[in-house]
């Protein structure tokens, strides 16, 4: 008889337990994120030290890093979830008339007004019972991204800070500048001795976050004199409006910034470097048809964002309050 356990005598929730330990690497936040106790996580932890004779997390100074073991068990961990996940959610005849599925999303908000927007109105049509989780990322979600799409289905970004993971091509969109609309320096277009002198207020600035046309700013050999850095597209014009401030954002969004009032948009003195929106996922999940069926959804809602169809008209204002 063999010495390898009996699957029957596993209990299966260590799938889940290992899975957010190997993600999130700490026990505090593998517990938060089960919604579990950390000492109920912690004796999962043992359990699965014991079992696989392995320490999993290592400390190192204040931190906790996987074992190679442990990294190894990454990829496996994620398959075999995804695959337990379906064989329980599996119906024998799918529809996405009949789904409940839930897909989470992380992404901007850029992202989440425009191409999620559309996404959500499409599958309210078609699959009234499927529902989306849209979720701010961060700095550090992207430069974990490989790791953190094993438990997410997906994250709206542009090409460039990813690679080495499936993707489908969504949108592409051009760059413009935000002013104030007091801001009277400022024509129709601003000018390579304003975008030096003039303050500005930046999204995503840092090693490794950032956007490509304010890294495009730099490489002309201008050094932006920042004042204020927001991680959010749509806040901008808060920290322009009344203000000597100037700002970049997208195309697709300049619309809805305008709505906000007190900025209008103006040219940039040089050609930004267009954006390819992409839609991200983990291997785990190409053979989905669920999955197929939502990222088709993202590809036709990415295609209507290009037509520049994304946007809602504004309500009618004129009725009598």
């Amino acid at each position: 008889m063999s010495d390898r356990p009996l699957l029957s005598r596993l209990d299966l929730n260590l799938l889940v337990a290992l899975d957010a330990l190997l993600t999130e690497r700490s026990v505090t936040r593998a517990a938060e994120r089960l919604h579990l106790s950390q000492p109920a996580l912690s004796a999962s932890l043992a359990r699965l030290r014991t079992h696989f004779n392995d320490p999993i997390l290592a400390r190192r100074g204040n931190s906790y890093e996987l074992t190679p073991f442990a990294v190894h068990l990454a990829d496996h961990t994620a398959a075999a979830l995804e695959a337990t996940r379906r064989v329980f959610e599996s119906q024998a005849t799918w529809s996405p008339e009949e789904s409940t599925r839930e897909f989470s999303i992380y992404g901007s908000d850029y992202g989440f007004v425009t191409v999620g927007s559309v996404v959500s109105r499409l599958a309210a049509e078609r699959a009234p019972g499927v529902r989306f989780r849209f979720m701010l990322h961060n700095p550090a979600i992207v430069d974990d991204a490989a790791a953190r799409l094993r438990s997410a289905d997906g994250i709206i970004i542009p090409h460039g800070p990813l690679s080495d993971l499936p993707y489908a091509d969504l949108w592409h969109d051009d760059w413009v500048a935000l002013v104030s609309d007091s801001n009277d320096a400022v024509g129709d277009a601003l000018t390579m001795e304003q975008l030096a002198e003039l303050p500005w207020a930046m999204t995503y600035q840092s090693r490794s976050a950032f956007t490509s046309a304010g890294r495009q700013v730099q490489q002309l050999g201008i050094e932006p004199r920042i004042e204020v850095v927001v991680e959010s597209f749509l806040s901008m014009t808060h920290f322009v409006a009344g203000t000597s401030r100037i700002a970049i954002i997208q195309t697709a969004i300049a619309p809805l910034a305008l709505r906000t009032g007190g900025v209008r948009t103006v040219r940039l003195p040089f050609e930004p470097t267009p954006l390819t929106n992409a839609l991200w996922w983990h291997p785990v999940h190409g053979r989905d048809p669920e999955h197929a069926w939502m990222r088709d959804l993202f590809v036709e809602a990415g295609r209507i964002v290009d037509a520049g169809a994304h946007v809602i008209a504004d309500p009618d204002r004129s009725s009598p309050a």
